[in-house]
């Protein structure tokens, strides 16, 4: 595997969100107001509840970055909860528990009952604090130091939603280049590619929020400018298209990814399925198609990667009969909690996606090119670009 990890810690309505990055090289520029901006794109979309009103999510760069630049020790990043005032007796590190906000009514599809379970909690706000998708805050400001490091060779990542509910804009936008759908969707209330349809997608919500339902969707997230060789074929654990599945399906709520043109492919003969190979001296080698998604046995082939991500509806639902469930302490019948909640987050998910993306990336580009320098990993990668055009 790589060398580039990451571990986050923090609590939803705890008093921050902290990240430790270990493995960036020393010499890369990185900037908060380049996070803080990615910050600001998770918090956007038409959809999201309360919760945004509150947070106005800002870095703090704690350690290994001095005067701008990695120092190739750890780096530490830590974002406050504006929210955590109005929780402190709640969320107490220290003190007497209290059955104020208790939660003893698991919500299907949640992870509260299973993680009550499996921790011993009684209450099971100890699991939805972390299993929150508020925990996606960290993950985003990550992405945005593992995105200055590829935007610095060339790499650019992206995203835009596909489907929300009912609602698709897949067929609208199957000939538009890949960085145009992200142009477009940065201009839209729920990053859909063709934003004079967001009206439509606006009333779904909008109806969805009077019937105290929630909505999931689709979103894609691609990155072009990828070298030929990231990845690798020999071992299983090793395979690109597998990290970045996992990376993709460890973000909360996601039931679904498929890369390129993914299940569609299994409809297909053979000869309709593959991307054939041509050649040109000042280009190298390239496919006119790309329904492998970039991907190859596992290995980036040079073309855009594209994964295709589906996310389910949010568990919290706000009806006024909510889903059935059972008090964990009494064992009788009762309706599901209810918290605080979006009635869609998918334009959210997909900066998250992004994020991911980037991270696997990154740890694929270390993982080939290594070094502890970013200076020097520069030039092996200019070089490396330059052999595969003249294989």
């Amino acid at each position: 595997m790589g060398r580039l990890r990451f571990l986050n810690a923090g609590e939803s309505h705890g008093p921050a969100l902290t990240a430790i990055i270990e493995g960036i090289p020393s010499n890369l520029r990185v900037s908060s107001e380049y996070i803080n901006k990615e910050l600001a794109r998770r918090q956007r979309g038409y959809g999201r509840g309360g919760r945004m009103k509150i947070e106005k999510d800002k870095v703090e760069i704690l350690s290994g970055v001095r005067f701008g630049y990695t120092l190739g020790s750890p780096i530490t990043l830590m974002i406050k909860n504006k929210d955590w005032e109005n929780w402190k007796d709640i969320m107490a590190v220290e003190g007497e528990p209290t059955e104020k906000r208790e939660i003893v009514h698991p919500r299907p599809g949640h992870a509260d009952l299973v993680g009550g379970i499996k921790y011993g909690f009684k209450d099971l706000r100890n699991v939805l604090e972390r299993a929150s998708a508020r925990e996606t805050t960290t993950r985003v400001a990550v992405g945005a130091v593992c995105k200055q490091l590829l935007e610095d060779i060339g790499i650019k990542i992206g995203s835009y939603v596909v489907s929300i509910g009912e609602l698709s804009v897949k067929e609208l936008i199957q000939v538009m280049p890949l960085e145009e759908r992200f142009k477009k969707a940065e201009e839209s209330e729920v990053r859909i590619p063709v934003p004079e349809e967001d009206e439509k997608f606006k009333k779904l919500i909008d109806l969805a929020k009077e019937e105290g339902e929630s909505l999931g969707g689709v979103f894609e997230v691609f990155a072009i400018g990828v070298p030929i060789g990231l990845g690798s074929y020999v071992q299983w654990d090793r395979r690109l298209d597998g990290r970045i599945a996992q990376a993709m399906m460890s973000i909360q709520a996601m039931k679904g990814v498929e890369i390129g043109e993914g299940f569609e492919l299994a409809k297909k003969f053979g000869s309709q399925a593959h991307d054939e190979i041509f050649y040109e001296e000042d280009r190298g080698f390239y496919h006119k198609t790309n329904r492998a998604g970039g991907l190859e046995g596992g290995v980036t082939n040079g073309e855009p990667i594209i994964v295709r991500v589906a996310m389910k509806p949010i568990p919290t639902l706000m009806r006024k009969k909510s889903l059935h469930s059972v008090d964990i302490k009494t064992k009788q019948p009762f309706l599901a909690a209810k918290e605080r909640s979006d009635v869609t987050a998918v334009p959210a998910a997909a900066v998250v996606g992004e994020a991911m993306l980037a991270y696997v990336l990154a740890d694929a580009i270390l993982e080939k090119f290594g070094n502890d320098n970013w200076v020097e990993i520069k030039d092996r990668v200019t070089e490396y670009i330059e052999y595969t055009k003249r294989f």
